[in-house]
Order: C-alpha cells, then structure tokens, then sequence
C-alpha cells in the first residue's frame, strides 16, 4: 500500500515500531524512513495501520503521540480495522486539536493491495479533509463507500469481516459433511459457487487456496476472530441481540486459541478443519 502511496507521486516517510522493518520497506519503495513518530510533524496526512482501535488511539493521542506533534490541520487516516466506538472517541479528541479523523479500513486482501485496487470503506465527519485524503486513497483502492460519520468505515468493515467469518465455518463444516458422505471437495464446492450458497469464500479461498493445498490467502486466524470479535462487541454496544454474529465470534475466538492467532497459513487452515471436525 505504501509503494502504491509512492507510486502514486506522493512523498512518503514511513515510521514503524520495528526501526529495522520502516528503514527496509522504505529502501525497497522509495520512501524515507522516520527515526521517531515525532519527524511525521511535518506530514500532511498521516496513515495509521494498527493491531486495533486501542493501538490508534495510543498512537494518536498517548506520550509524544501524533495529536502531541501534528500541526492543526493535518489529517489522520486510521486504515486499521479498528473498534467503531473507539475510533468515535479518538476522532472527538483529535477533533479538539484541530486534526481530522478519517477511518479507512479496507478489503481485498493482499492481490488487491499489491495491484492498487483495494475495496476501501470510508467514515469521516468533515467533507473537505475527506476531499483532500481522497488522492491518497486513490493510491491504494479503487472502490469506495462513504459510508457516514467517524467509525462507520471501521463498523461497516467488523460486519462484512463477521459475515465471511460465520460464512468461511459453515462452508468448512459442509464441505467435511459432504466429503464424508461420499461427494468428491471440488464437486462439492463447484455447486455451492453456482448455487444460493456461493460467495467469496467458494468460488475464491476454498478454489484458489484450500482445495489446491496452498493455504497462502495472506489473513492468520488471530485476525479473523479480532474483526468477529469487534462486530459482536459493536452489537452488545448497541444493545442488539445478534446470536449469529455472537456464535461465529465465539468459534473464531476458540479457533484463535486452540490453534495460536500467528499461526502460519498453511497449518492453520490444516488444523482449522480438524479443529472443526473435533468440536
């Protein structure tokens, strides 16, 4: 994403907690490394890509933080998959140091970020930030939803993530059941792609990645039970009884600890369908 940013004739400094990985990516992009948060003061727009919402918000408004260096004016793109109520109460208090909040999370996975044409969903309360940052998005995705105030990017992305969460372990669970009863994967998998059950994850990870054992779609389970887990978390927060969205958090949750939030790709889609097949 950040070499798209470069590529697309933005300056880009680049800062990371890891000296080493910032100072190794800008080499290889084109960019200028930063030695600390602070030397981003002189950023325009700074982008924010972050575990979560508790991550940005430190980032954005901790010791030597960027709301602590960033002149009024600038412009913050939280790209995290961040807590929808969270990044509220950080845009609030970046608001009140004159820095506007734009969430910006995306969809599309690594090929789209690699080609440039992510799926980027937008929340963001003042229209002429959002119209001066829309260059830089540019750069990185080339569907967008603009979706409504602070946050609503961040929420929009927790659901669609919880739907294909619930999605990806149904599908996985039916695929065992008919595989056991006799029907051959790939036939299986072909009828639910040209069926009512077809979807992202049948006709692109279970084709393209599990079927074909490559098990490199580039998203560790740790990941998937984070956004499950902000989508149920945002419908206890609206008062909202969903018992879907909080049963595929939870499957994610015990999947993410039975088998380590890191774990490599290939062992962790081996071991997600014996993990389903055993509980």
């Amino acid at each position: 994403m950040a070499s798209n940013v470069v590529k697309g004739g933005h300056e880009v400094l680049l800062f990371d907690a890891d000296p080493s990985r910032a100072g190794a990516v800008a080499a290889e992009i084109g960019a200028a490394p930063l030695a600390n948060l602070r030397e981003a003061a002189v950023a325009e727009v700074i982008v924010t890509m972050l575990p979560d919402g508790h991550s940005v918000q430190a980032v954005a408004l901790g010791d030597n933080g960027i709301a602590s260096v960033a002149n009024p004016g600038t412009i913050v793109i939280d790209m995290s998959s961040s807590q929808p109520m969270l990044t509220r109460a950080t845009g609030a208090a970046l608001k009140a140091r004159q820095i506007a909040l734009i969430d910006a999370p995306v969809s599309g996975g690594v090929a789209k970020a690699v080609l440039g044409t992510l799926t980027i969903m937008i929340g963001g309360d003042d229209p002429a930030a959002l119209a001066r940052a829309k260059p830089v998005l540019a750069c990185m995705g080339t569907t967008f939803f603009e979706v409504g105030a602070v946050g609503s990017g961040h929420a929009a992305k927790a659901l669609n993530n919880v739907v294909a969460a619930a999605n990806y372990a149904v599908l996985a669970e039916a695929l065992l059941t008919a595989e056991r009863y006799g029907i051959e994967p790939e036939m299986f998998i072909d009828i639910v792609s040209a069926s009512t059950g077809q979807s992202f994850l049948s006709s692109v990870v279970m084709k393209e990645f599990v079927l074909t054992k490559k098990f490199n779609t580039g998203f560790t389970v740790g990941l998937l039970a984070k956004d499950a887990a902000t989508a149920a978390e945002l419908c206890k927060e609206l008062g909202f009884d969903a018992p879907h969205i909080a049963l595929a958090s939870q499957r994610w949750a015990e999947a993410r600890d039975a088998l380590g939030a890191g774990a490599e790709l290939p062992d962790r889609c081996r071991r997600l369908v014996g993990f389903i097949e055993r509980a």
